[in-house]
């Protein structure tokens, strides 16, 4: 298995209705075909530590049954909708995969 954990800064300026046309594409990647199967949510509102790093807007967890499934996601067309919907919105993103 393979989880794939993206977190995302977002423009500061974007409005509410995008913030949830963005929360919409995040829910629509959970319906491709080789997504066993996904979940998004905001930082917590944990302890500041030195360790811990809270400062992004959105984290997503995808898991696939295999690397394959996970290659054959990054080039899926509906991945390619979601970035070029919104890529423009991110300030940064970082990924983290893991296979188990």
């Amino acid at each position: 298995m393979v989880r794939h954990s993206v977190y995302f800064w977002l423009d500061p300026s974007l409005t509410d209705e995008q913030k949830a046309a963005f929360e919409g594409g995040l829910q629509a990647l959970f319906r491709i075909d080789v997504v066993r199967s996904g979940s998004y949510g905001k930082a917590a509102a944990t302890a500041v530590r030195p360790v811990t790093r809270n400062s992004f807007d959105y984290a997503l967890v995808l898991e696939f049954d295999s690397v394959e499934r996970h290659d054959a996601y990054q080039t899926h067309p509906e991945h390619d909708v979601f970035v070029n919907s919104f890529a423009a919105w991110f300030k940064e993103v970082l990924v983290f995969d893991t296979q188990f």
